[in-house]
């Protein structure tokens, strides 16, 4: 049998070993600080934000972000339903509802005009996923929460390298969140970052993060508030710190392995690929193919012919509101459906060619059967 290929993988290099050996022999006592601080700084100048605080995940910068707004019970926060849980989980730990709306059909992404219909008096926020890559509609989101004066958060965990009308994806909201786990373009491992350009909650959310003690704090442990443990370790930042200085490689990978997947799929009829409207750029974290519904092409005939080549792929994410712990909503029609005819194709930053004409002849092969 052909060797496997794996769905991803972080990429990793001398620079990335060369500085994490640093940090485990010398980042210890006064030093134990100075790769976080670098990785942050480094970050914060590629994105363009004026602040940047690494955490151990992006669902821990999200807890925090939603924490340091104080949002709580009785509040209401609208999110796609086409998402993972830990988007949606810090909502629920604060102990707000959760408010789930459909997706736009071509991008996958919030739709606005749900949004809009959405509202309460008790709506505090809407989170703007950038699911898979794909930018949000920020314009319109943006406008919305101005209009009602609520807060605009983005998820870019999966939108390292997108750009929404020349800025980062990420960089728009009162906040936004990254993800640096091991499936991610650039990858600490574990890890998240939170970004803003709003220095009180900055102030905020640094204080949340460091068991509640303000940096202004002169006594020694002694916090000023209950906060929360969600900082990254130094080891975790020195792979950071190679990663972000490599950056426009690791995208620029991720491009051209999009980009060779959409040649290869170009003029089969029956399926779509994540979209790039003018004026945004697509980080393509993780390459997408949805079939048309006439197609007959299902998510257990995709995931049975993957497994059969011996490559992984990983299924479209299921709607929240459909998993036990939510309320059902299957009137978020797109949110439903999509999941049931779409796959996630294998995008690795040193994936060869040949690894990728594989992956194409099954998907031909799917959709010659139907």
């Amino acid at each position: 049998m052909a060797e496997r290929i794996p769905y991803t993988r972080p990429s990793v290099t001398a620079r990335e070993s060369g500085y994490v050996t640093d940090a485990a022999v010398n980042g210890w006592g006064a030093h134990c600080y100075d790769y976080i601080e670098r990785f942050e700084a480094a970050f914060r100048d590629h994105l363009g934000s004026r602040f940047a605080v690494a955490t151990s995940s992006c669902t821990g910068a999200m807890h925090l972000g939603l924490a340091a707004l104080g949002i709580g019970p009785g509040d209401e926060v609208i999110l796609a339903d086409s998402n993972w849980i830990a988007t949606v989980a810090p909502v629920v730990h604060l102990g707000a509802r959760p408010v789930f709306v459909d997706i736009l059909p071509d991008s996958w992404c919030l739709d606005p005009d749900k949004v809009r219909e959405a509202i309460t008096p008790r709506t505090r926020a809407i989170i703007a996923v950038h699911l898979y890559g794909n930018v949000c509609d920020m314009d319109r989101l943006l406008a919305i929460g101005n209009e009602h004066g609520i807060a605009v958060i983005e998820d870019a965990a999966e939108a390292v390298g997108s750009r929404h009308r020349g800025r980062a994806a990420g960089s728009l909201g009162t906040f936004g969140t990254f993800s640096f786990h091991g499936t991610k373009t650039v990858s600490t491992g574990e890890g998240g970052m939170f970004v803003t350009d709003d220095a009180a909650l900055h102030e905020t959310v640094l204080t949340l993060s460091n068991h509640g003690r303000a940096r202004t704090q002169t006594r020694q442990f002694w916090p000023d508030r209950v906060g929360f443990k969600y900082k990254m370790s130094n080891l975790q930042a020195a792979m950071g710190c190679a990663q972000i200085e490599r950056i426009d490689e690791l995208v620029a990978r991720k491009r051209a392995v999009f980009d060779h997947y959409a040649r290869q799929l170009e003029g089969l009829a029956g399926l779509a690929l994540n979209p790039e409207p003018s004026g945004m750029v697509n980080g393509y974290w993780m390459p997408t193919v949805v079939f048309d519904r006439e197609t007959g092409v299902t998510r257990e005939s995709l995931c049975a012919a993957f497994a059969h080549a011996n490559i992984d792929a990983r299924v479209f994410f299921h709607p929240l509101s459909g998993l036990p712990m939510f309320e059902d909503r299957p009137g978020n029609t797109w949110a439903w459906d999509i999941p049931t005819r779409a796959i996630n194709l294998p995008s690795f930053h040193d994936m060869t060619q040949p690894q990728q004409e594989r992956v194409v002849d099954v998907v031909r092969q799917v959709l010659k059967a139907s």
